[in-house]
C-alpha cells in the first residue's frame, strides 16, 4: 500500500481548529473591560443625578442594564481558556457588541428624553 492509498484521517475544519493568539485575546479583554467600566460609570452617574424619574428613564435604565449584563457575560466567557478557539471568541465578541448596542440605545434614549423634557437646557 502506497502513501496515496492509505486512508487519511479527516482533517478538522479550519474554523474548528483555529485558535487566536493569547496576546490578541488579552488586548480584547482590556478593551472590553474598559468599555464595561465606562458603561457602569455612565449608569452610576446618570442614576444618581437629581431629578424625577420618568417611564422613558426606566426604559433607558432597562436597556443599559441588559447591555451591561451582556458585556459582563462576554467578558466572563472570554476569561475562560476555551475562548481561545476562534469560534468561541467570535461568539463572545458578538455578544459583547450586542450588549454595547443596548447600552448605546439606552444612552441615546436617556439623552433625548432629557432634551425633550427640558431638564438639560444648558446642554445645547
Amino acid at each position: 500500500m502506497t502513501a496515496d492509498e492509505r486512508p487519511q484521517a479527516p482533517s478538522p475544519k479550519p474554523s474548528e481548529a483555529a485558535i487566536i493568539d493569547v496576546t490578541f485575546r488579552s488586548g480584547s479583554l482590556t478593551a472590553i473591560g474598559i468599555i464595561i467600566g465606562f458603561s457602569l460609570n455612565f449608569m452610576t452617574r446618570w442614576a444618581s443625578s437629581p431629578g424625577d424619574w420618568t417611564r422613558v428613564d426606566l426604559v433607558s435604565a432597562i436597556a443599559i442594564t441588559i447591555g451591561i449584563a451582556l458585556q459582563i457575560k462576554a467578558l466572563a466567557s472570554l476569561l475562560m481558556v476555551g475562548s481561545l478557539a476562534l469560534k468561541a471568541y467570535n461568539l463572545q465578541v458578538k455578544i459583547f457588541l450586542f450588549g454595547l448596542s443596548f447600552v448605546a440605545i439606552g444612552v441615546v434614549i436617556a439623552v433625548f428624553a432629557d432634551v425633550v423634557s427640558g431638564q438639560r437646557t444648558g446642554v445645547l
